[in-house]
């Protein structure tokens, strides 16, 4: 793939990802089959696939992936009520790792906004990321 056409793939679907609701129930892109990040991305998902909870209390937000210019890409939320999120925590420090990795590699750049932590929230029984009037950047 050349450098421009992943350029390319990248601003559409930041641009996806910045049109969508904030409000709406988290979603991240699913990785390119062929990234080597894509295996530890569906592990992560495996491992956060139980967002039940009670109360707010229950409910995280993590950083998920690597910007460039430093910083997650993007924001899950998970569950306390039945995981402790270590293996979801140590997923995500390989798949952010993994991410930094491609970064250089590719000579990726970003845009370096900073992207803040929304926080979590619980939600008819499902955590979800505290909305914002603005949807976060997409995830690898």
């Amino acid at each position: 793939m050349t450098k421009l056409s992943h350029t390319l793939r990248l601003a559409t679907a930041s641009l996806l990802v910045l049109t969508a609701c904030a409000g709406a129930r988290q979603t991240v892109p699913t990785p390119a089959p062929e990234s080597p990040t894509a295996a530890l991305w569906q592990q992560i998902q495996s491992a956060n696939s139980n967002l039940s909870c009670d109360n707010d209390s229950q409910c995280h937000s993590i950083g998920v992936g690597a910007k460039s210019c430093g910083g997650p890409e993007n924001y899950l939320a998970w569950s306390s009520k039945n995981n402790d999120g270590a293996k979801l925590k140590s997923l995500i420090e390989l798949h952010s790792a993994a991410r930094r990795a491609d970064n250089n590699r590719n000579a990726t750049m970003s845009t370096c906004i900073a992207t803040s932590d929304p926080g979590a929230t619980c939600r008819a029984g499902t955590c979800v990321l505290t909305a914002h009037d603005i949807a976060p950047p997409p995830g690898k």
